[in-house]
């Protein structure tokens, strides 16, 4: 799908404005919707009486939500209503996150999470095709790393309100509807960038998936490691607050944590994206995976809060910098389709980290650690560094 163009023949908007808004709506749907569930989760369990099981439970629900986004959002990504549900997943993702504000059933938050993971997906999707799209246009594909950014200042930003709102005694609740709001105001920016993109109809008919001649044997075994790292990196995402609550100096090392995760997001791509486009992306790619590895093993069987710290930079300086080399191999590889790959490799990553939590969860509850489960996430990562194609992969996102 390609954007209108002014009169002097480049994009109608400036490429900027689209960049910082599409990193809003990405600290939206995942900074705020999906990984504030991690740093609140102890106090969760605390409020509600949640066991680990549980806790688990319910970030599956949000993962179900997650996959079946990214299957529909395959088949939405090259349609021209596209932008029309980037919008609703936007305002939907704001109000799940204030819904955490009265939710008190165990049931209630299965359904909030699972709305929470679908409009992720969504937002994710079709906001990466849109703005993607236009920086492609713009020949200012460098913005990219701004726009994948907003994941990791989404994290930091939430841990910030979060601690905030914990040190004027607010409840758990409290917190959530601070983020709610919080995402609310993310939103309305967006939008008033967002809505102003062109959204002409795909001059190729629309296809959920890539032709057969273009699901290329490279392009399968990206897709197969794609959802390898997210089994690989859910385990620790999810559960990394509770990891550091384990230690002695758990009253500092809850929030510090999940910090070092968004902080080591946020500059992650453009380093990765630099490193890429000098030894290609695959090397790189195989690189990440390796050090995700490590760093999941050093936030489970570390002793003290050094371990625990190192394994949050691990784990935030590659789940995004991986994902941004994926959905770019996706965009260099899948052709005319490259929106409808885009759909599927979510949906694979999606259908990967489905598994993480609840195994986890009942693995900790009868080993009274998280070093099985994580030993597991390890090895998955380790394998899908052997499956990223061994060419070099040199084109621009």
């Amino acid at each position: 799908m390609r954007s209108p163009t002014a009169a002097s023949g480049g994009p109608a908007l400036p490429p900027l404005p689209v960049a910082l808004a599409g990193a809003l709506a990405l600290a939206t749907v995942m900074g705020i919707g999906r990984f504030a569930y991690t740093p609140l989760l102890p106090r969760m369990q605390d409020a509600l009486g949640w066991s680990i099981a549980q806790a688990g439970d319910v970030a599956t629900a949000n993962f179900i939500g997650y996959l079946f986004g990214a299957l529909l959002a395959g088949r939405l990504a090259s349609r021209a209503t596209r932008a029309h549900w980037l919008v609703g997943a936007l305002v939907l993702s704001a109000v799940t996150s204030a819904a955490g504000a009265v939710a008190w059933s165990f049931a209630g938050w299965l359904a909030i999470r699972f709305v929470a993971g679908a409009v992720a997906a969504l937002g994710v999707v079709l906001g990466t095709t849109l703005v993607l799209d236009h920086l492609a246009q713009s020949a200012r594909p460098g913005l990219v790393s701004l726009y994948f950014s907003g994941v990791g200042v989404g994290i930091v930003v939430s841990v910030v309100l979060i601690e905030a709102a914990r040190h004027f005694g607010q409840s758990v609740f409290a917190q959530w509807a601070v983020l709610g709001v919080t995402a609310g105001a993310c939103v309305a920016w967006a939008l008033r960038v967002l809505l102003r993109l062109p959204n002409l109809r795909p001059t190729r008919p629309a296809t959920a998936a890539a032709p057969r001649g273009l699901m290329t044997r490279e392009l399968q075994r990206v897709i197969a490691a794609y959802g390898l790292l997210g089994f690989g990196y859910v385990i620790t995402a999810t559960f990394l607050v509770a990891m550091a609550r384990q230690l002695d100096s758990a009253v500092w090392l809850e929030p510090v944590s999940w910090i070092v995760v968004g902080a080591t997001a946020a500059p992650s791509v453009p380093l990765v994206q630099g490193l890429a486009a000098r030894y290609g992306s695959f090397p790189v790619m195989r690189a990440a995976f390796i050090v995700e590895a490590v760093g999941v093993l050093l936030a489970a069987y570390g002793d003290g809060a050094t371990a625990v710290l190192v394994g949050a930079a691990c784990l935030g300086a590659t789940f995004l910098s991986i994902t941004s080399l994926v959905l770019g191999a996706a965009r260099a590889l899948g052709g005319a389709q490259a929106d409808g790959v885009v759909g599927w490799m979510t949906a694979a990553f999606g259908f990967g980290q489905l598994i993480g939590p609840a195994l986890a969860g009942r693995l900790a509850t009868v080993d009274s650690s998280f070093g099985p489960p994580s030993t597991l996430a390890a090895t998955a990562l380790v394998l899908a560094a052997l499956l990223v194609p061994r060419g070099n992969l040199r084109r621009p996102v």
